[in-house]
């Protein structure tokens, strides 16, 4: 009877998906709706062609908010094209579950119980509670963000390219900025153009800053603001309420930043085809820029191409580590990366327990961290050694290539507009598994959960180390 009862339940809805299904499927959707929109004649600039795979590369390298480019995006494509483009990035950005449940709020739509699950494993919050405010407050806070980015760009913009088209042109930079997707529709070469304008380089660096900490960072400094402006006397308490999260998350950031920039300044500083040339307060500016666009956003200030070799190893590893939880940027996350550091350091130090800030880290935690980035390197290494073998490909433009694919940050040594078809679906598949997450893919065909019937089995004597 119970077996029964059980097939039966399991029967009365044989397509259902789960939120881990959902997530991958609306991405998927989303790139394929924006390919089918890339290839209507309209959206390419006269003179130019778009095939399937040019259509498929761009709509893919938008919606992951990677900003890897086949063609020249300014030179390529119409206006309604563009219009596309930065659609896709916006919908990518925030993602097309959050923009559509966004449209059911406008409508006044009452939300199921699942739908605010499917909500909260989008935003990989730990929590159902708050979820819709949480929501409201991403699509009110993202776009005040983008407009004041928008108007960040414009004392450069209109002055170089007129009022209409230097409007048009800072809010699709902020926008694209604020998703850390790094597509520009200023020229060919990013904004190399602009690595001695402080103001142009500094609105871009907070724009992808912002986009990259999460959105639970910015709801959690917004309150702190409130409270401390509000507070005639002020002490190091009003900082303590602020969550360890946050604290960590900020900490890290400026030092990945520091880091970053220290080691690029050092690496490049004789380099004449990068900063070699360049005053020491130009060369600072931008190797704090380059830091910055390494941790996923894919607007650059000096030639990829002519990086060195040791410099191009550190922003493999920046674009590794990418930005923070919940939020556009890309990389297995920098919380992520510094759980596992301290899993490590209390194995070393021969502690039972891993804890930071006088709190533990709960064991689920350390085994997503490590999940995540086992699983994460294991792509990149497999689309690295497939990219050598379809493109012959040296090892270094390789891996610089994919690892900012799946890490959706969109840099590149020049190899990507000279890939072959088969390096493109490549590229393609490594943006898609970096934005919806390797582990996300494999939760997509997993259909049962894990279940425990009480019964411990006897441990295994292995050897390891």
């Amino acid at each position: 009877m119970t077996m029964k009862k059980r097939q039966g339940k399991n029967n009365k809805h044989p397509f259902r998906l789960s939120s881990a299904q959902y997530i991958p499927l609306g991405f998927l959707a989303l790139i394929i709706i924006g390919t089918l929109l890339l290839m209507i004649p309209a959206a390419t600039a006269p003179g130019e062609k778009t095939t399937f795979l040019t259509a498929l590369f761009t709509s893919t390298t938008s919606v992951c908010v990677t900003g890897s480019v086949v063609v020249d995006t300014y030179l390529h494509w119409s206006l309604f094209g563009k219009v596309i483009i930065l659609a896709l990035i916006q919908l990518g950005g925030l993602g097309l579950i959050s923009v559509l449940a966004i449209l059911a709020l406008i409508a006044r739509k009452q939300f199921s119980l699942s739908q605010v699950l499917l909500l909260k494993d989008t935003f990989n919050l730990t929590s159902t509670r708050g979820v819709l405010k949480f929501l409201k407050r991403v699509f009110i806070g993202t776009l005040i963000v983008e407009a004041i980015g928008g108007i960040g760009y414009m004392p450069v913009l209109i002055p170089q390219f007129g009022v209409l088209r230097g409007i048009w042109y800072s809010f699709f930079t902020a926008v694209s900025a604020f998703c850390n997707a790094g597509i520009d529709i200023i020229g060919p070469d990013s904004l190399i153009r602009y690595n001695n304008n402080p103001l142009i380089m500094i609105v871009t660096m907070v724009m992808i800053v912002m986009g990259g900490i999460g959105y639970v960072v910015w709801f959690e400094l917004a309150g702190f603001w409130k409270s401390f402006v509000g507070k005639k006397k002020r002490s190091k308490s009003s900082y303590r309420r602020v969550r360890e999260h946050t604290r960590l998350v900020l900490f890290l950031t400026a030092a990945l930043i520091a880091i970053g920039a220290v080691l690029i300044f050092l690496l490049e500083y004789r380099n004449p085809d990068t900063i070699g040339t360049m005053p020491v307060g130009q060369k600072i500016i931008n190797s704090i820029f380059q830091s910055v666009t390494f941790r996923t956003a894919g607007f650059t200030t000096v030639p990829q191409g002519a990086l060195t070799e040791a410099t191009c190893v550190v922003g493999d590893l920046l674009m590794f580590i990418g930005g923070s939880p919940v939020g556009t940027a890309g990389g297995v996350k920098t919380v992520t990366i510094f759980v596992l550091i301290l899993s490590v350091m209390a194995f070393v130090r021969n502690k039972s327990e891993v804890t930071f800030l006088k709190r533990s880290i709960p064991l689920e935690l350390l085994r997503k961290a490590t999940a995540i980035v086992t699983v994460h390197f294991f792509f990149a290494f497999v689309f690295c050694l497939a990219l050598m073998m379809a493109t012959g490909a040296s090892l270094n433009d390789s891996m610089y290539e994919i690892m900012s694919a799946v890490s959706t940050v969109g840099l590149s040594r020049g190899l990507t507009p000279l890939l072959n078809p088969a390096g493109r679906v490549i590229v393609i598949l490594a943006m898609y598994f970096g934005r919806i997450g390797p582990i996300s893919m494999f939760l997509f065909f997993t259909t049962k959960k894990g279940r425990s019937d009480g019964v411990r089995l006897a441990q295994g004597n292995y050897i390891v180390g």
